[in-house]
């Protein structure tokens, strides 16, 4: 069995972490077959490599079929997939009840009715369930998103009264 020294160690732990994927399991796999019996556990203790992605790259080289990580199917899907027609939806309630900004300081569309009631009106109007329907926070973001902002509506003030 091979020893390792410590610069062996730092060539292979600067070796492993800058390549990816199966190029990486199969460059760990060959390394700890050149350490010779006991190299997996070895590299774990030493290296600190994971036994599994070791074994993972020697069945790659083993049979030369390498595996594909499919990391973009991990994950959840986004509410526009699950829900195509949602932001239309959205912006259809939304637009009766919008304002532009009164000052015209900015091009905001602010729009009086609350993301509850956003919800709650695609429940009644559009007849979505609601175990389908995201959270408010996600709504808010979509309405963000859309360019609408809701806000309170601003309350008179009553006139100072004068000497």
């Amino acid at each position: 069995m091979l020893e390792l020294t410590n610069g062996l160690k730092e060539l292979f732990k600067e070796t492993a972490e800058r390549l990816k994927g199966s190029e990486r399991r199969q460059f760990m796999a060959k390394t700890v077959e050149e350490l010779g019996t006991g190299g997996q556990r070895l590299a774990e203790r030493e290296l600190g490599w994971n036994r599994d992605l070791i074994r993972k790259g020697k069945r790659e080289v083993e049979s030369g079929i390498v595996c594909v990580d499919a990391f973009g199917l991990r994950g959840r899907m986004s509410i526009e997939k699950r829900l195509p027609n949602l932001l239309v939806d959205i912006k259809d309630i939304v637009d009766s009840q919008s304002q532009t900004d009164p000052k015209f300081k900015t091009n905001r569309l602010y729009t009086r009715i609350s993301v509850a009631e956003v919800r709650r009106q695609l429940i009644c109007q559009k007849g979505y369930s609601e175990e389908e329907l995201p959270g408010e926070e996600t709504i808010r973001t979509r309405l963000n998103g859309l360019g609408y902002y809701p806000s309170k509506v601003g309350k008179t003030k009553p006139l100072k009264k004068l000497k």
